[in-house]
């Protein structure tokens, strides 16, 4: 009997393990079209710890993905060589599905939980928008990868047109979030949507409809700390200081150019974008009264270091190579996520426009002076 007893205990120590296992298990199926390649790419951080996974595809375009979790867990699935992907979000003992075209990876369905289920019924009631900006992101692509240009719209004319349905986008986002304040799924919005605005205005303003649940969502408070942090660096606001080391080994401060035009310019040492830039700044330097006007350019993106392309440009201002590159103190503070990218700030020490194109730089300058 005794022994009969321990069978026993033994049977439910295991049952119970085999349930806890259940319990944290959690299952992920797709059935995608137009993969050009034989496997996904699933990714997911786990007790900070990336975890890659690498799932084979079947004819059909059909997967399974079953993994251990314990808490809400993000998931990444990469398909056709890394040139799209879906976010999946997760919890213990779901079952999730997705569903769509891996070339439109936006208007993949997934399904779930609340957060999936509010996400993609998002992309249904704006499956349009979202189509016609997908196929325009894919043409663009094209565009770059072959360095000519596919269908009946200009590369400005495409550039144009995908502002306006960014624009159209984040207005539809918005009137979901305020819709919807508490749902997890209009914090993920304005992650995606809203993070990279370079008006903190904004951000602050959809990061208000919250309330709830989606209010306490450790998200929220990141994007709450990030909004902080781009006011700093806003058009109007004070600039932050800098320290910098240029190409001739002279340190360079913010306060030093104060009561002159100050234009920032950020830049690569490789791209084409960068060198036509420099060609436009050029021009609009020499149109300028140097007495009242400064322009910096701040290379941050060399694999090597010092970037000796830099001479050859002969640039007339002062030039600096950041050693960090992409991970520089400047580059974080100043909000720089892409290159070639302007700043004017005015001799008050005020940032007077982000993002300003090269073209506008002496009129913006002279604009002001004439007015001032």
């Amino acid at each position: 009997m005794r022994r009969f007893r321990i069978i026993i205990l033994i049977c439910l120590i295991i049952s119970s393990l085999n349930s806890c296992k259940d319990e944290n298990n959690v299952i992920i199926k797709g059935e995608l079209s137009n993969l050009d390649s034989p496997d996904v790419i699933v990714t997911h951080f786990s007790t900070d710890i990336l975890t890659v996974d690498t799932l084979r595809i079947s004819k059909k375009g059909q997967f399974s993905y079953r993994t251990f979790i314990d808490t809400l867990t993000t998931f990444t699935f990469y398909f056709n060589d890394y040139n799209s992907s879906v976010v999946v979000f997760a919890d213990k003992g779901e079952k999730i599905t997705l569903k769509g075209d891996a070339t439109l990876p936006d208007l993949i369905q997934v399904n779930g939980n609340a957060i999936n289920d509010d996400l993609t019924l998002f992309k249904k009631e704006n499956e349009t928008l979202l189509k016609q900006r997908a196929e325009l992101l894919n043409s663009m692509k094209i565009d770059q990868l072959e360095n000519t240009n596919h269908g009946l719209l200009s590369e400005n004319e495409k550039i144009v047109r995908l502002n306006s349905l960014n624009h159209e986008l984040t207005q539809k986002a918005e009137d979901f979030i305020r819709k919807n304040p508490t749902k997890i799924a209009s914090v993920i919005l304005i992650n995606n949507l809203f993070r990279d605005t370079e008006n903190p205005t904004t951000l602050e303003r959809v990061l208000g409809y919250l309330e709830g649940e989606a209010l306490i969502f450790p998200l929220t408070e990141d994007l709450k700390t990030h909004c902080n942090k781009l006011k700093l660096s806003a058009e109007g606001s004070h600039l932050p200081y800098f320290q910098l080391v240029d190409t001739k080994n002279d340190t360079i401060r913010s306060i030093d150019f104060s009561g002159k035009y100050l234009v920032l310019s950020f830049l690569s040492a490789t791209g084409v974008e960068s060198r036509d830039e420099i060609r436009v700044l050029k021009n609009e330097y020499e149109k300028l009264n140097k007495d009242s006007v400064q322009f910096i350019s701040i290379y941050i993106d060399s694999d090597k270091y010092p970037i000796t392309s830099i001479s050859n440009d002969s640039i007339p201002w002062i030039t600096v190579t950041e050693k960090k590159s992409w991970a520089s103190d400047i580059v974080e503070t100043y909000n720089i996520r892409y290159v070639p990218y302007n700043i004017l700030v005015t001799p008050e020490g005020r940032i007077k426009r982000r993002n300003i194109p090269a073209q506008e730089v002496r009129q913006a300058i002279e604009g002001a002076t004439k007015w001032s």
